[in-house]
């Protein structure tokens, strides 16, 4: 398997720096695009895994250094998989708030029942630029949407997912506890055993 030591992460977001390389441990140091470049790719994938390895891909070309890209976000069922790739831009960019207040008022009057959704995951690890066999990892943490925010840890829509096994919000959960079964802990889960890190 390929001996890596230094990841570049194609991502400027402290927090998910952090998060990874908790997840990842000590035997690879992770990176921010954030040292060579402050300019973000324009996601022009139709997909978490499209979007994932362009991110990569950028990120490789740039820093010289194999490259990470964490492309995730929110799929409800009954909104045919939105906010899903637009996760984070749903409420055209006006940060978590105005992006929750959005998918309560889509889900008005819709029943516990068809509010179902899961948190996704597309880890991509590319050995350089146009490496033609990215590794893929994907992760899927199901739930559904409350009715009104709860909790106040994490970000995003975390105060709208309800996790079943826990009995609370995405948003109660501490950071360890979150970081044992979200959809990136999953993910990461996968990538560990391909890159056979213990």
């Amino acid at each position: 398997m390929m001996n890596l030591t230094q990841l570049v992460l194609a991502s400027h977001n402290a927090g998910k720096l952090k998060e990874l390389q908790a997840m990842l441990g000590n035997a690879v140091q992770l990176r921010s695009i954030g040292e060579f470049s402050q300019v973000e790719p324009e996601e022009t994938g139709l997909s978490f895994v499209e979007n994932a390895i362009l991110k990569a891909r950028n990120a490789a070309r740039i820093s010289g250094l194999p490259a990470l890209a964490d492309d995730s976000g929110l799929a409800v069922d009954y909104l045919g998989g939105a906010p899903g790739i637009y996760s984070a831009r749903y409420a055209d960019g006006k940060g978590d708030a105005a992006n929750n207040a959005k998918l309560l008022e889509a889900l008005k009057d819709v029943p516990d029942s068809e509010r179902g959704a899961q948190f996704v995951c597309v880890l991509a690890l590319v050995r350089h630029a146009d490496d033609p066999l990215p590794i893929l990892c994907e992760g899927l943490w199901h739930g559904r949407i409350l009715h009104a925010a709860s909790g106040e840890h994490g970000f995003g829509y975390d105060p709208l997912f309800w996790v079943p096994e826990r009995n609370v919000s995405s948003a109660e959960l501490s950071p360890a506890d979150k970081n044992q079964i979200s959809h990136r802990a999953r993910a990461m889960d996968l990538l560990r055993q391909r890159l056979s890190l213990k």
